[in-house]
């Protein structure tokens, strides 16, 4: 620790599961304000997750939200992350298990985002909403050297699914696989996509593979943040929601299932939810302590 404050507690939730053993697990401390940039960074290296959240103290100017409103920060083990899907539902489910379902505003480095927390037969499900997304291209050199990075032919991509990068609180590239089996088969060079995503400001690469109209798994590879890939990637859900409503994939009204973690021997489900006349895209999943 670089200051002399006590060390934390660190709690261990998983989000996007109802069993510890599924979804993406993250640290959550509900009380950083004595921390310093560098004492959540070690407190994220250690636990080794892909995030930790770290809640502070409200800013200014979030009014009308008393004892139901945080700030909050993100960092994997190698950086801070401007917004986090999986670990602003554990802290949301964290907090909830502390002062009740409800509703909580968490203020992010990338804007306010709403979470409503629920409970259903002893299960808490949280479910945010982000901040307002966008989509851009992606040039023809960034592509080809994306899929270098992660050795997959051009051939191999889906058609119907142009590659894009996409926001909704950071920034990923979504790319669609062909099949099922493209999806599984990912081996990529750790270096080199890193080293693309640093330059193109990226947070994970969100791939996908279509199942059905509604139905979609996906996998995120996650260097930058020192880890090979993301568990259950709710920041890249709501990109992807965003991404996929902009080009006209799925209805403006749309309730869609994101399937990740399997490859990973992590199951977890994320429901995106769409609705027409408002940009913003909602992300929602069960969790659970772990320990």
């Amino acid at each position: 620790m670089t200051t002399n404050a006590p060390r934390p507690e660190v709690l261990r939730y998983t989000a996007f599961s109802s069993s510890p053993a599924g979804g993406n697990p993250a640290g959550v401390v509900l009380d950083a304000t004595a921390l310093e940039d560098g004492d959540m960074l070690a407190v994220a290296a250690d636990l080794g997750y892909s995030e930790s959240a770290f809640l502070t103290a409200l800013p200014e100017g979030l009014a009308g939200h008393e004892g139901r409103a945080y700030g909050i920060r993100y960092f994997s083990p190698k950086a801070e992350v401007p917004f986090c899907g999986h670990a602003t539902v554990a802290a949301a489910l964290a907090l909830a298990e502390r002062t009740g379902p409800g509703r909580l505003v968490f203020a992010t480095p990338a804007g306010p985002v709403p979470v409503e927390v629920t409970e259903e037969d002893g299960t808490l499900r949280a479910t945010l909403t982000s901040v307002e997304p966008h989509v851009e291209e992606v040039t023809d050199t960034d592509l080809a050297e994306a899929l270098a990075a992660l050795d997959w032919p051009a051939a191999d991509l889906d058609p119907a699914f142009p590659p894009r990068i996409a926001f909704a609180g950071a920034r990923h590239l979504v790319l669609a696989a062909a099949t099922r089996a493209r999806l599984a088969d990912l081996s990529y060079d750790f270096a080199r996509l890193e080293a693309l995503m640093h330059r193109l400001d990226l947070t994970t690469v969100q791939l996908v593979w279509r199942e059905s109209a509604a139905v979609f798994h996906v996998r995120d590879p996650f260097p930058v943040g020192g880890v090979v890939e993301d568990p259950a990637t709710g920041a890249a859900a709501a990109a992807f929601g965003a991404y996929a409503r902009e080009l006209g994939l799925v209805p403006e009204d749309a309730v869609l299932t994101l399937y990740q973690g399997e490859d990973l021997g992590r199951p977890g489900e994320l429901t995106v939810t769409l609705r027409a006349g408002d940009p913003r895209v909602r992300v929602g999943g069960a969790g659970a302590r772990i320990g």
